[in-house]
């Protein structure tokens, strides 16, 4: 099998792609609702589309094609006003985090789909395991060569991306210590990571040609890169983001891509390198346990600093770039969590701390999800 030409696209213009959690109204525990979900959702008329995932108590939900961080907020409002809508005549709740806080994965179900048979086939428990929930925000790029520069230049802002997001403290009832857990699960499967240091697309498709040769990849879909090219849609894909709580703030973190996206292209003011991931495992370790109090280490000088501070003055140098995305209401959002060290995994612990019981927490989380829906 050979890659696939990259598409053209307009340049960074933006896709959202959210996985929920489908929960009972008794106990808050996962439910195997995603078919009566699809059939329900399937009536309505929305942008995007509504889809399975790998278990039977998720389904994704993506926008349509859009150009800034209004348009995908509108459309992540509309389909989120119809889930609800659904899920409320089912008797059941949506709720979005990286992770459910107490479901047990040997009692999940995988989706009657034939990839999904396959996946579970090949990774066996893992597959259950795999019942976690992300964000992928996908963003244009002109060409190619300009995806694979943007991709890796991106990668250095990998742990600000898990730390703005991070939502999954919690696994099978416990506390992890980690503001997103739900990463070490995708990092379990052995075609996770980083996409390899190429900067060509002739050079990324010997790769990819040698990877195809080993029999271990068929197409792009075998790799659970933290960043990957989407060659059919001329984009690339940030996969690292946990759920959020509520949808607005999946589209300010959309935001931030298409606004560092714009800087990147605009400017090219990286040279990447291999020697960049040096440290990269190392900040992808740190932002997923800390959160927001992540130690980041810059790639270039090896210079240690609070990512906190790293975050509010990428802020402050995408001012510009945020304006002309018409994104600057977003990153004021963002920028302030930041001061005050707030992200969703604050916020489910903070209840937990309060209410003593994690089925609650899930309900004011759906509660969190509705938004403005009585």
């Amino acid at each position: 099998m050979t890659l696939e030409a990259f598409h053209t696209s307009e340049a960074l213009t933006l896709g959202v792609e959210l996985e929920l959690q489908l929960v009972n109204t008794n106990d808050y525990d996962l439910t195997h609702y995603a078919d009566n979900m699809l059939r329900l959702m399937a009536r309505r008329d929305l942008p995007g589309s509504v889809v399975p995932e790998l278990t039977t108590g998720m389904i994704e939900v993506s926008t349509g094609i859009c150009h800034d961080w209004h348009e995908a907020r509108a459309q992540l409002q509309q389909i989120r006003d119809a889930l609800v809508h659904s899920a409320d005549k089912l008797g059941i709740a949506v709720v979005g985090g990286g992770t459910h806080p107490f479901q047990q994965w040997h009692q999940q179900r995988i989706y009657d789909k034939p990839r999904f048979h396959e996946l579970s086939q090949l990774y066996g428990y893992l597959s259950k395991q795999f019942t976690i929930f992300g964000q992928h925000v996908h963003v244009g790029c002109p060409d190619a060569d300009s995806a694979l520069y943007t991709l890796h230049c991106l990668s250095r802002y990998i742990p600000h991306f898990i730390a703005l997001a991070a939502s999954s403290p919690f696994v099978q009832g416990q506390d992890t210590a980690f503001d997103s857990a739900r990463l070490n699960s995708v990092f379990a499967f052995p075609l996770s990571g980083r996409a390899p240091c190429v900067l060509s697309w002739a050079e990324f498709g010997q790769y990819f040609d040698k990877m195809t040769r080993t029999g271990v990849v068929r197409s792009m879909k075998d790799f659970y890169w933290d960043i990957r090219p989407k060659p059919e849609y001329g984009t690339i894909e940030v996969r690292v983001f946990d759920t959020p709580l509520t949808v607005e703030r999946a589209a300010a973190l959309a935001a931030l891509v298409q606004s560092l996206a714009a800087w990147i292209q605009r400017e090219r003011p990286f040279q990447p390198s291999e020697d960049d991931y040096l440290v990269y495992s190392y900040n992808r370790f740190q932002a997923c346990r800390f959160g927001l109090e992540a130690v980041y280490v810059e790639p270039a000088s090896g210079r240690h600093l609070p990512l906190r501070e790293h975050l509010l003055a990428t802020f402050e140098q995408l001012a510009g770039h945020a304006a002309d995305c018409a994104a600057s209401d977003a990153l004021a959002l963002l920028r302030a969590d930041t001061e005050a060290g707030r992200n969703d995994a604050r916020w489910l612990r903070e209840r937990q701390a309060r209410e003593q019981l994690l089925a609650e927490v899930i309900r004011q989380a759906a509660l969190r999800f509705r938004g403005g829906q009585p």
